[in-house]
């Protein structure tokens, strides 16, 4: 048996990289997932090479595409079980230099997004009255403060508190809502930094993770996993730091 035997997952982001392998992960544990994405035919080869798994066209800033995208799962699967807000993007650019477009853009997809994501679900959720489970991906620039991520840490932050605020008012339908804070992980979203593209960068990055390695988006999916099964069933509201010990 399988910690996710029937259960039906929505993933955005999910073309690549963490999204990519929580599908992957999650359709192993026995769930039918749905992958979601703006980069179609990665995302369709993605899904094509899954087990019990489809792709549908998802930008995440569009309230109708939510609409649209949870109406036709619903319509071919019957409900939702679990949404893992997996897509995001990612912005390195100091404070005084960051311009308003460099925020919209990074809010609308990052912050926005959830929120969109976490409304259109949550009401679905909250019409079948079967509960469920929300799964957001923050950061641990949601955790603390991080130099050069004025706008990507102001959503961090923002969905850490939405989360929260989720948990708080939907309880009592059955859906719980957790966020998942990554570190260092290895993606490709990430792969233009210098501490995965230079060797001595990387290796200064490394010695402050307390494993002394950088994450995987394994390692991420793991622990998605387990707040989207009932063995996190009395779990929520809470943030989950995935990094390697460089929170403390």
């Amino acid at each position: 048996m399988g910690r996710l035997d029937g259960k039906v997952v929505i993933i955005t982001g999910g073309a690549r990289g963490q999204g990519a392998e929580e599908a992957r992960l999650f359709t192993e544990e026995g769930a039918t997932v749905v992958i979601t994405d703006v980069l179609d035919e990665i995302g369709i080869a993605c899904a094509s090479g899954i087990l019990r798994s489809t792709y549908i066209h998802l930008d995440v800033r569009s309230e109708s595409e939510w609409e649209s995208a949870v109406a036709a799962v619903i319509a071919k699967h019957g409900r939702v079980d679990v949404l893992v807000n997996n897509a995001g993007v990612d912005m390195s650019k100091r404070f005084e230099l960051t311009t308003l477009e460099d925020w919209e853009r990074v809010v609308a997809i990052n912050q926005t997004g959830v929120f969109l994501g976490m409304r259109t679900v949550g009401r679905a959720m909250i019409a079948a009255g079967t509960g469920g489970s929300i799964i957001n991906i923050s950061s641990v620039a949601g955790m603390e403060a991080v130099k050069g991520r004025a706008a990507y840490g102001s959503t961090k932050w923002a969905v850490r508190g939405i989360t929260k605020i989720g948990a708080l008012e939907w309880g009592e339908h059955g859906i719980r809502v957790n966020s998942v804070h990554p570190g260092f992980i290895e993606t490709p979203m990430t792969s233009d930094l210098k501490a995965f593209k230079d060797p001595a960068t990387r290796a200064r990055a490394e010695h402050i993770v307390s494993l002394r390695r950088m994450g995987q988006p394994i390692d991420i999916a793991w622990m998605a996993l387990f707040l989207a099964s009932d063995e996190s069933s009395y779990c929520t509201g809470q943030e989950f730091v995935v990094d390697g010990g460089v929170h403390h």
